[in-house]
C-alpha cells in the first residue's frame, strides 16, 4: 500500500494534474490530427507532393524547436517567478521571449532562403521506386516559400502561449489551437482541391491554409491576453519599454542557451536521422511521413505530461516546496509511463489501418505499418525519457539536459545511424529498431539523475 501511495496520487492530485495536461493534450492532439488530415489530403494528389511537404516540415521542425528552446529558457524563470508571485519578473521574461523570437525568425528565413535547395536535396537520395525525385523537390520548394510568411506569427504566438501556460492558463491556447486547426482544415479542403469556386492549388494551397491559420491563432491569443490583464498582470506595461535587468538577462542566457542549442541540435539531429533513413529510397520518405504523423497523434500524451511537469514542478520549486515537488514529479512520471503502455498497445494493433487512408503504393503502406509498430513498442520508454528531461529542466539543470538529449543523439545515435545506413544493407525497419534501442541507455541515465534529485533547485530566489 505504501508503495502504491508513493507512485500513485489521490483523486485530487490527478484532477489537478489533468487540469494542466489535458488542455495541452487536446491542443497538441487536434494540431496533430489536422496534420494527419493534411497528409491524407495532400496524399490524395500524389506521393511526390506528400514527400516534398514532409521534407520541408522536417526542416521547419528545426526552426519550431529553436523557438521552443529559446522561450523555454526564459520559461523556467517564468514558472518560478509565478510560484513566488513576482509579476515584474514574469514581465521581464515575456519581453525576453519576444525579442529572441523575432531574432530567430529573421535568422531562420535567411538560412532557408540561402540553403533551402541543398537541404531538400539531401533527402532525395536512393532509388525512387517509380516516384519522381525531381517532382518532390519542386513541390517542396513551392511549399517552403509560402511557409516563410507563417514563421513570424508562429514565433510570437509561442511567446504569448508559453507565458500563459507557465502562469497556469492552459485553456486559452487550446481554444486558439482548436479554432486555428478548424480554419486550416477548411482552407485545405477549399484550396488544395479547388472547392467553392477557388483555384486548385495543391501543395501551395496547403501552405496558404497553414499560414492563415497561424495568424488566426496568434491574433486570438494576443487579444485574449490583453483583454484579461486583470488575470495576466504581466501584460500591463509589457510594451511600455523593452527593458530587462542585465542580471536577469545574464541568468536567462546562462540557463537558456543550453536549452536553445539543445533544441536546435536535437531537431537537426532528428532531421539527420531521417536523412539516413531516406537513403533507403523515396518510398521510405513517404512511409516515415505517414508513420510519424500518426505516431505524433499518440505521442501527445507524454508530450503534454512533460509540459505539466515543467509547469507544476517548476512552480513548486519556485515556492521552495522541494519535498512536494519530488513527490509530485515521481507520480507524474509514473502516470505518463502507465498511460503510454496502454496507448502503445492500441497503436500497435491499429497500425495496419492508418496507411490505408492514403492514396499511395502498397510498398509505402507496408513500411509505414512496420515503422509504427516499432514506435508503439518504444512509446513507454519515450514517455520516461521525456518526463526525465522536463524534470531536470524544471530545476534549471540545462547543461545536464543538453548532455542528456542532443549531445547523446549526436555523439551516439547519429554516428551509428550514419554507419548502418551507408555501409550495411539493413532494411529500414531494422535500422530504425537499432537506433531506437540505443535510447534505452538514456532511460537508465534519466532514472539515476531524477532519483538523485540534482534538479531540486530554486533559481529565482536571489533574482
Amino acid at each position: 500500500m505504501n508503495t502504491l501511495k508513493k507512485y500513485f496520487g489521490t483523486k485530487e492530485f490527478y484532477k489537478m494534474t489533468l487540469g494542466v495536461a489535458v488542455p495541452i493534450m487536446i491542443q497538441n492532439g487536434i494540431t496533430n490530427f489536422v496534420g494527419l488530415l493534411d497528409n491524407i489530403m495532400v496524399g490524395q494528389i500524389g506521393t511526390e507532393q506528400m514527400s516534398g511537404i514532409a521534407i520541408i516540415n522536417q526542416l521547419l521542425l528545426v526552426f519550431n524547436l529553436a523557438v521552443f528552446g529559446a522561450i523555454s529558457g526564459a520559461g523556467i524563470f517564468t514558472a518560478q517567478f509565478y510560484g513566488s508571485d513576482d509579476e515584474e519578473g514574469i514581465r521581464y521574461t515575456f519581453r525576453f521571449k519576444l525579442i529572441i523570437c523575432i531574432g530567430i525568425t529573421v535568422l531562420g528565413i535567411a538560412i532557408l532562403s540561402l540553403f533551402g535547395d541543398n537541404l531538400i536535396q539531401m533527402y532525395l537520395k536512393g532509388e525512387g521506386n517509380g516516384l519522381s525525385v525531381g517532382d518532390a523537390l519542386s513541390y517542396g520548394k513551392q511549399y517552403m516559400l509560402i511557409m516563410f510568411i507563417g514563421l513570424a506569427p508562429f514565433a510570437i504566438e509561442q511567446a504569448y502561449s508559453g507565458t500563459l501556460r507557465e502562469c497556469g492558463e492552459t485553456v486559452v491556447s487550446m481554444k486558439a489551437g482548436v479554432v486555428a486547426v478548424a480554419v486550416n482544415l477548411f482552407l485545405n479542403w477549399v484550396l488544395i482541391f479547388g472547392n467553392l469556386g477557388m483555384p486548385e492549388l495543391g501543395v501551395q494551397g496547403a501552405a496558404i491554409a497553414t499560414v492563415i491559420s497561424r495568424y488566426v491563432q496568434m491574433i486570438i491569443v494576443i487579444i485574449w491576453t490583453h483583454r484579461h490583464s486583470d488575470r495576466m498582470k504581466f501584460i500591463t506595461g509589457a510594451y511600455k519599454t523593452m527593458y530587462i535587468p542585465g542580471a536577469l538577462v545574464k541568468k536567462i542566457i546562462i540557463k537558456g542557451t543550453p536549452l536553445t542549442i539543445n533544441e536546435v541540435l536535437w531537431s537537426a539531429g532528428m532531421a539527420s536521422l531521417n536523412q539516413c533513413y531516406s537513403l533507403r529510397g523515396l518510398a521510405a520518405v513517404a512511409a516515415i511521413n505517414i508513420a510519424s504523423t500518426i505516431s505524433n497523434l499518440f505521442n501527445v500524451v507524454f508530450v503534454a505530461f512533460g509540459d505539466a511537469i515543467a509547469i507544476v514542478v517548476g512552480q513548486l520549486l519556485g515556492a521552495g516546496k522541494y519535498e512536494e515537488a519530488k513527490d509530485t514529479d515521481r507520480k507524474l512520471i509514473t502516470f505518463s509511463v502507465v498511460l503510454c503502455l496502454g496507448l502503445g498497445a492500441i497503436m500497435f494493433l491499429a497500425s495496419p489501418l492508418f496507411p490505408m487512408l492514403y492514396n499511395t503504393t502498397d510498398d509505402v503502406r507496408q513500411i509505414a505499418t512496420s515503422y509504427m509498430r516499432v514506435s508503439a513498442m518504444f512509446m513507454p520508454a519515450w514517455a520516461f525519457m521525456h518526463a526525465s528531461y522536463f524534470t531536470l529542466r524544471a530545476g534549471g539543470n540545462t547543461i545536464v539536459t543538453f548532455l542528456f538529449d542532443s549531445a547523446f543523439l549526436w555523439a551516439v545515435s547519429y554516428p551509428v545511424a550514419y554507419v548502418l545506413s551507408r555501409y550495411t544493407a539493413l532494411p529500414l525497419i531494422l535500422l530504425y529498431v537499432c537506433i531506437q534501442a540505443i535510447d534505452l541507455i538514456k532511460c537508465l541515465v534519466g532514472f539515476i539523475l531524477v532519483k538523485k534529485g540534482v534538479w531540486l533547485n530554486n533559481i529565482v530566489s536571489s533574482t
